[in-house]
């Protein structure tokens, strides 16, 4: 209703609705004005680990999307095998932008010199929610006594994740570093040693996941480790950034972390191709040409 109130009274040219949750309001209003609508979907709403084991809750906004859906004429998402889903099953032309930053170079980077320099350190940073692989990553610090996880982001699970660092006494090796402004982000995770993106499997909007993070870490100039998802394993295959995670536990991750950490020089080709392929700069240009030619 907020919303819906803010768009009624604002001048408008067009309308951009990012996610299901902003797209009825955003709906309405394009009918009340005749105002040209784009619904960018950045993932599958109604497949998100916190609908799941919410039947009410998500058979409302399913219901909401199979309203909507059929009616758009201009829709965006991040990937592919996405866009072929909602293709498929509301027979509307979806168009692929990449959500994928800008190039940047950090000449000073902020130095941890507060931290004991005897720990190297690899990094998360995201969204601390349900089925991220954060549960997973901490149990693996227990076999990595030499390096530090740093977790950047706040989420659903932030206080039970931190419960289990407490539990496990890796106060010292686990350091959660909360929300982060951009720029100082940037500077942490070009200094780490490894970017991490372990999400799990539960549902089709992780099965086709493509994280922001991953192409932050490239980005960094640091290789990934990521699950072995069809989307993240395809770009690891072709770029040669990283690898995939081989078991699912905490022993054997610590031990791929430690093998990928010592053949890390392998990988750096494969960034900085991937760098020049994968950048805002080239993706803008698809979605000027998109809004351009929106009905």
């Amino acid at each position: 209703m907020r919303l819906f109130i803010e768009l009624f009274f604002r001048k408008k040219t067009i309308l951009y609705a990012n996610d299901l949750d902003t797209l009825l309001p955003n709906y309405l209003i394009s009918r009340l004005s005749k105002t040209k609508l784009i619904y960018d979907s950045h993932e599958y709403f109604t497949e998100v680990p916190e609908l799941i084991n919410r039947p009410r809750t998500r058979a409302f906004w399913l219901k909401l999307e199979k309203y909507i859906f059929p009616k758009l004429k201009n829709v965006i998402t991040v990937n592919y095998k996405i866009a072929e889903y909602y293709t498929s099953k509301y027979k509307v032309p979806v168009t692929v932008i990449r959500n994928i930053p800008q190039s940047f170079k950090i000449k000073n980077p902020e130095q941890f010199t507060q931290w004991d320099k005897k720990y190297k350190f690899i990094i998360y940073q995201g969204s601390l929610n349900l089925g991220r692989g954060l549960e997973l990553m901490i149990d693996s610090m227990l076999h990595l006594k030499g390096y530090r996880l740093l977790i950047a982001g706040e989420g659903d699970i932030s206080d039970k994740l931190k419960y289990q660092v407490e539990r496990l006494h890796l106060q010292e090796q686990v350091v959660f570093l909360g929300r982060i402004l951009p720029g100082k982000l940037k500077s942490i995770t070009k200094q780490a040693e490894l970017g991490l993106s372990l999400e799990e499997d539960l549902g089709l909007n992780y099965r086709y996941c493509l994280p922001n993070k991953v192409f932050d870490y490239i980005h960094a100039g640091i290789p990934v480790l990521v699950s072995e998802l069809p989307l993240l394993k395809e770009l690891i295959d072709e770029n040669k950034i990283g690898t995939c995670l081989l078991q699912r536990n905490p022993a054997a991750l610590a031990a791929q972390i430690e093998n990928m950490i010592l053949n890390k020089d392998k990988y750096l080709n494969g960034i900085e191709q991937c760098k020049a392929k994968y950048n805002w700069e080239n993706e803008k240009k698809s979605l000027i040409n998109f809004i351009k030619e929106i009905e």
